[in-house]
């Protein structure tokens, strides 16, 4: 009797802590949104600036980091000698400050035209303005940019980039760059494996 007294308390024991363990399975309330909504790598708890542009550089609180809107770019187009006429093929380069003007509409652009020495100063000043005023056309005619927003100047061959006196350096010099100018910001974009790919292209 005492033996079966003995088996029936830990038969109800065991009952009771299965119970327990039961019961403690209830669901914990989530207390923190672990979700990135941005897609900036950085979850909504921490979160402290919604709405960065994905690929933009960001702080442990997913603040973007900005950088002025002010750079030169050598456009990658070949000029005939004593010509101003852009083949379609160098377009591209063209489009790549478009895209700047258009995502970003404070931005103005002033096309600086260069020249080789070959010739006179006068004549290469002349051809600069016109190489510069090409561009300007392009942008505006094909790309759609406001005129207000565009300048060109001409700098004859005062502006070289490769003194050799070769062939290869009278190619170099008959060039344009684009000096991107804004009282705007660009938020810093984050270094990723394509990258390298990107600018390029």
């Amino acid at each position: 009797m005492k033996y079966l007294v003995i088996l029936l308390a830990l038969i109800t024991t065991a009952g009771c802590s299965v119970n327990d363990i039961v019961e403690s399975t209830a669901s914990t309330p989530q207390k923190f949104d672990l979700a990135d909504s941005d897609r900036d790598g950085v979850i909504m708890a921490r979160e402290r600036c919604t709405g960065t542009v994905i690929g933009a550089a960001v702080d442990n609180y997913g603040c973007g980091r900005i950088t002025d809107i002010n750079e030169r770019q050598d456009l990658k187009i070949l000029f005939s000698n004593n010509s101003v006429v852009i083949d379609t093929q160098y377009y591209n380069q063209i489009e790549r400050v478009a895209k700047i003007m258009t995502t970003y509409p404070t931005t103005k652009v002033t096309i600086e035209g260069h020249t080789s020495k070959r010739g006179s100063y006068e004549l290469n000043l002349a051809l600069s303005q016109k190489r510069a005023k090409a561009v300007i056309d392009v942008l505006e005619n094909t790309f759609n940019i406001d005129p207000s927003r565009l300048a060109s100047i001409g700098y004859s061959f005062d502006r070289p980039i490769d003194n050799s006196g070769t062939a290869e350096a009278e190619e170099r010099n008959r060039r344009v760059v684009a000096e991107v100018t804004a009282d705007d910001t660009i938020p810093e974009m984050r270094w990723n494996i394509y990258t390298v790919d990107e600018q390029i292209d």
